[in-house]
């Protein structure tokens, strides 16, 4: 897959996302745990990116981890998403970017399935879209 590098101005940006996506997408805020649209979403598709549309994350990669926020385990390719060193808040954590856009979408966590690698990708349902699958 081809990454495609979506530079755009801040300016740009409040043209095509909403406050509250701008607000996370682009400011790296979160929303509240239990609030997100896609929390509960079973069907089957493809996460992409709420910014630019990329793809993410398919749903058989999604899994319940009572944290709160739509959880995945892997990406649906190494250069889907960038993650880089996030030390906001007091914490140590691992920021998860779009690989293309370069939005921000949630944290990376080494507590997830065991037997699919043990990632928990943490994501903020307002940093998604999603692409139903008919099959």
């Amino acid at each position: 897959m081809t990454k495609v590098n979506l530079e755009k101005s801040d300016e740009e940006w409040r043209k095509i996302l909403n406050p509250e996506q701008f607000r996370v997408l682009r400011e790296k805020g979160t929303e509240p745990p239990g609030t997100g649209k896609f929390l509960h979403n079973k069907e089957k598709g493809v996460y992409v990116c709420g910014a630019c549309g990329a793809p993410l994350f398919k749903s058989n990669a999604k899994f319940e981890s009572g944290s709160g926020w739509p959880s995945f385990y892997e990406s649906v390719s190494d250069d889907a998403i960038v993650e880089q060193r996030d030390t906001s808040h007091g914490m140590v954590r691992t920021e998860v970017l779009c690989g293309s856009c370069k939005s921000h979408l949630g944290h990376v966590f080494n507590d997830g399935p065991r037997n699919k690698g043990g990632l928990r990708y943490c994501i903020n349902s307002i940093s998604l879209d999603f692409r139903k699958k008919d099959d």
